[in-house]
């Protein structure tokens, strides 16, 4: 995926007419592409094109049109919003969607990024205490906001067998107290939403991407999910294992669940997205500390927990550093990351965020 852009030039919208090209491979679906000019402030000279199919012809002409005279500061939903409203009442949009064209065209006004505009770095496992690894998506990706650190892979590492719960979860209705103190659980509550993620040493695989939300810009809530782990379904394919999403946040196979997606998007700027993914998960033991109700697999298309879930080490027969090496070579490869490790700033700005904040009573326990 490529995002190319003119020479940064002066701040002003009116550039003095300097080309801007675009460029945006829909997920799964076609390249997009935009070129205009920016004068007075406002698109000129649009021009459409890629390997999209659209039906009838003349609903590019009518596209263009409709994005000819735009402000360029135009939000992503409004730029959607004006294509959308001048297509013809047939028209056909195979591969791409008005949403793309926004995406496309904030890349050309740089508003929007591509995945090559950054220098993304990999942090690779290291052990770390279940609360230390919850401070730090906090503190990674409020660093990523500020500018100071490049946007970052991080593989996920502990020992103490742990609950991660999601920001808006009740520790009363997701946990069965009597298993938790049975089997020795550390629960711990995240600051992006979701499901709960019942995780024993050795037994799931965890990532963290913090990155800016520029990336995503103009890409849906529920589009961006799979869109951030194009690159995870490339790796599983690589080892065999051919994943697909099952909306909103479930990563699945034929076989069955393998991991749910989550995210947090800070007012700075910066943004989380981390997945979990079950590699020799003990369900038994599981279905002892979680309380998964009926209703919640409901539309699952199964009644029992421990069949929503199949693990990776069955599937592959793959040691799981196997798997994450594999998975931090095709990132690697994908968007020329480069190795990177935690600061001694960020290790301490982490502790003191358990400290104050995700070790306490006050914040595991602010949804009962």
């Amino acid at each position: 995926m490529t995002s190319l852009n003119p020479v940064p030039g002066p701040s002003s919208a009116d550039d003095g007419g300097t080309r801007r090209h675009g460029e945006y491979k829909v997920p799964g679906g076609k390249l997009v592409v935009a070129d205009f000019d920016v004068a007075g402030g406002v698109l000129t000279n649009v021009s459409l094109s890629g390997d999209f199919f659209l039906e009838p012809d003349e609903a590019l002409p009518a596209i263009n049109q409709a994005l000819t005279g735009l402000p360029a500061e135009s939000a992503a939903a409004d730029i959607a919003g004006a294509v959308a409203a001048a297509l013809p009442a047939d028209a056909v949009l195979f591969g791409f969607s008005a949403d793309a064209v926004a995406v496309t065209v904030r890349r050309a006004l740089a508003k929007a990024t591509g995945w090559a505009d950054h220098h993304w770095n990999i942090i690779g496992p290291s052990v770390l205490p279940t609360h230390i690894n919850v401070a730090l998506d906090e503190v990674l990706t409020e660093e990523v906001g500020a500018g100071r650190r490049n946007p970052t892979l991080r593989f996920w590492d502990w020992e103490e067998p742990s609950v991660v719960i999601g920001s808006f979860q009740s520790v009363r209705n997701e946990l069965d107290p009597a298993g938790v103190e049975r089997h020795g659980i550390s629960v711990v509550r995240r600051i992006s939403g979701g499901g709960a993620m019942f995780m024993e040493a050795g037994n799931c695989i965890t990532y963290s991407l913090y990155l800016p939300q520029t990336l995503v810009d103009g890409i849906s809530f529920a589009d961006s999910y799979g869109f951030l782990d194009a690159w995870v379904m490339a790796a599983l394919e690589k080892i065999g294992v051919s994943a697909f999403y099952v909306p909103l946040n479930d990563i699945a196979t034929e076989q069955g669940k393998i991991g749910g997606a989550a995210q947090k998007r800070l007012a700075n700027g910066g943004m989380l997205h981390h997945v979990t993914m079950s590699y020799d998960i003990d369900a038994d033991k599981m279905v002892e500390v979680l309380r998964i109700g009926k209703e919640k697999l409901s539309d699952k298309g199964t009644r029992s927990a421990k069949k929503r879930v199949d693990p990776l080490r069955r599937q592959t027969g793959l040691a799981r550093a196997e798997i994450v090496a594999s998975m931090m070579d095709v990132f690697a490869e994908r968007y020329s990351a480069t190795p990177s490790e935690l600061t001694d700033a960020e290790i301490a700005a982490a502790h003191r965020r358990v400290e104050a904040k995700f070790g306490t009573p006050e914040w595991l326990h602010r949804v009962p």
